[in-house]
C-alpha cells in the first residue's frame, strides 16, 4: 500500500536556480534557530544518482537542502525553513547544532575514497551562484560559508583539499587569502606545551573552531590544525603548526 502523502511531499523551491524539487523525508524544525551559515559537502559516493537516492531514503536519516550535479543542475530536497540532517556532530563559533543553524549543500563527487577527482567547472559555477543567492537572501556573511571539515574536524574531511575555494572567493563567495609561504620560526606539534600553544588554540577558537585553549598541543589541537590546513593551506596537511600555517591563520584574523 503506498505511503500517504504529507505536506513535505510537495513544496515550492526557495530559488529560481533550482532545476528540480525532489523532497526528502529527512528533516525537522529549526528549533527556534535561524539559518545563518552554509555548509558545503561532497557526497563521497560512486555515482550522483546513488547519492541522491540515499539523501531521499528515510532509512538513511540523512539529507541536505540542495544537491548539485556535476553538470551544474541543482536539486532542492528540503525547504530552507526546515532543518536538514547534513552536519551531524558539529560545532562552529560556539554553536553545537549546526543542522539548525545552516543550509546544507551536497556536491556530487566521489571524494577521497573515489580518487578525489576534480570538481567540474559547471558544477562549481552552479555552487557559486547558489551560495551567492542564499547569502544575499539570508544576509549570510562570507565567513559563514563553511566546509563540513571545518565544523566536524577529524570526523569529516569534505569537501576536501581539492575543492576550489579560491575560485568561489573570486566569484564573490566565501573567503580565500593566499597561504603564507614556508619560513623559519617556531614549530608547534603534538606534545608541545606552554603559552605559544595556548595562543594558537585561542586564535583557532576565535576563528570558529571548537577548541579549548589548554596550552597542551593534544590530539584535538592537531586535528583542528589539519582541518584549517585542508581548507586554507592545502599544500601540506599534517596537523603541525609550522610558521607558514601560523602566519596564514594571522592573515585571516587580521
Amino acid at each position: 500500500m503506498p505511503r500517504a502523502q504529507t505536506q513535505m511531499d510537495r513544496f515550492p523551491p526557495d530559488t529560481p536556480l533550482v532545476d528540480l524539487v525532489r523532497p526528502s523525508p529527512n528533516s525537522g524544525d529549526r528549533r527556534g534557530r535561524r539559518a545563518d551559515a552554509i555548509v558545503l559537502h561532497y557526497t563521497g559516493m560512486p555515482t550522483a544518482e546513488g547519492a541522491l537516492d540515499r539523501l531521499c531514503d528515510q532509512a538513511a536519516e540523512v539529507s541536505a537542502h540542495y544537491f548539485v550535479y556535476e553538470d551544474g543542475r541543482i536539486v532542492q530536497l528540503v525547504p530552507e525553513e526546515r532543518r536538514a540532517w547534513h552536519a551531524g556532530r558539529s560545532c562552529w563559533a560556539g554553536e553545537t547544532d549546526m543542522n539548525s543553524a545552516s543550509i546544507g549543500i551536497e556536491i556530487a563527487n566521489p571524494g577521497h575514497d573515489g580518487g578525489a577527482p576534480p570538481f567540474p567547472a559547471a558544477q562549481i559555477a552552479a555552487v557559486a551562484r547558489l551560495c551567492a543567492d542564499i547569502m544575499r537572501r539570508r544576509a549570510i556573511p562570507r565567513e559563514r560559508l563553511l566546509a563540513h571539515s571545518d565544523i566536524s574536524p577529524g570526523r569529516k574531511i569534505d569537501p576536501g583539499e581539492m575543492f576550489p575555494w579560491r575560485g568561489l572567493a573570486e566569484a564573490g563567495v566565501g573567503l580565500w587569502i593566499d597561504p603564507a609561504s614556508d619560513r623559519p620560526g617556531l614549530i608547534l606539534a603534538r606534545g608541545a606545551t606552554g603559552a605559544p600553544v595556548q595562543a594558537l588554540q585561542a586564535r583557532l577558537a576565535l576563528f570558529g573552531y571548537g577548541l579549548n585553549a589548554t596550552g597542551v598541543y593534544d590530539a584535538a589541537t592537531e586535528t583542528v590544525v589539519a582541518a584549517f590546513q585542508r581548507r586554507y593551506r592545502p599544500a601540506r596537511i599534517d596537523g603541525v603548526a609550522d610558521p607558514a600555517t601560523a602566519a596564514t591563520i594571522e592573515r585571516y584574523l587580521a
